[in-house]
């Protein structure tokens, strides 16, 4: 084989790999329209009649999701099943992004914590890297992290629209998840970064919790949450 019949060769790959990127790229541009259109409806929440309409906003919220499951199952057929880490980069953002909002809708849902499964279900996609397109655990704690900076606003915002209690819950789950992240050990740069701004909305709850507390409210709203049970 001649030299340019090597280069000819080697543009062909080339060729063949921008053509796999570009509909890559196409699939999550829809994605991240998606992504958005599902914050936009959550962000309902923070003003001050959206906690009346929380259900609403969720069940909403889960309608979009199939949208998104749609759209990632087209998303698997774009490229080669085995060079998933390959092209990981092209999706990784929106994929934090869509765990962060699937993590929100369970939190108001039940104020609790997502697991990975859970998230894989509302997704479409797979636990295990074993079984194809995935949910990288890294993925899942970034967007893990970025529910905890939006719960730190809504803690704000909750106080602001007379939801005392809602910030002590807010706290104690903060709290936990805090305690959680502690466990592991984070050798990923950009995610340890990342979770050292968790101190930060552990600090900005810490604050809305102690303003109730010299304001007298925080008594107030345990014994609401005590009259609602």
């Amino acid at each position: 084989m001649s030299v340019s019949e090597m280069f000819i060769t080697l543009q062909g790959v080339l060729t063949a790999d921008q053509d796999i990127r570009e509909e890559i790229r196409k699939v999550v541009q829809t994605l991240e329209q998606t992504a958005r259109e599902i914050l936009t409806l959550l962000q309902g929440v923070h003003q001050g009649a959206g906690f009346q309409d929380i259900p609403k906003k969720c069940l909403k919220a889960r309608e979009h999701f199939g949208a998104v499951k749609t759209q990632l199952a087209s998303l698997k057929t774009k490229f080669p099943a085995d060079q998933y880490y390959r092209f990981h980069e092209h999706w990784r953002f929106v994929l934090q992004r869509l765990v962060f909002l699937a993590a929100f809708v369970v939190y108001l849902e039940t104020e609790t914590l997502v697991t990975r499964e859970a998230v894989t279900e509302i997704l479409g996609i797979e636990a295990d890297r074993e079984r194809g397109f995935h949910l990288d655990i890294e993925d899942y704690l970034s967007g893990i992290l970025t529910l905890a900076s939006e719960l730190s606003r809504l803690a704000v915002n909750s106080v602001t629209a007379g939801d005392y209690s809602r910030p002590l819950r807010i706290s104690t789950f903060i709290n936990e998840l805090d305690s959680g992240f502690r466990l592991l050990n984070l050798k990923n740069d950009s995610l340890r970064k990342r979770y050292d701004g968790l101190k930060y909305d552990v600090k900005k709850i810490e604050e809305v919790v102690y303003d109730l507390s010299i304001r007298g409210l925080s008594k107030e709203a345990a014994s609401d949450a005590g009259g609602e049970k």
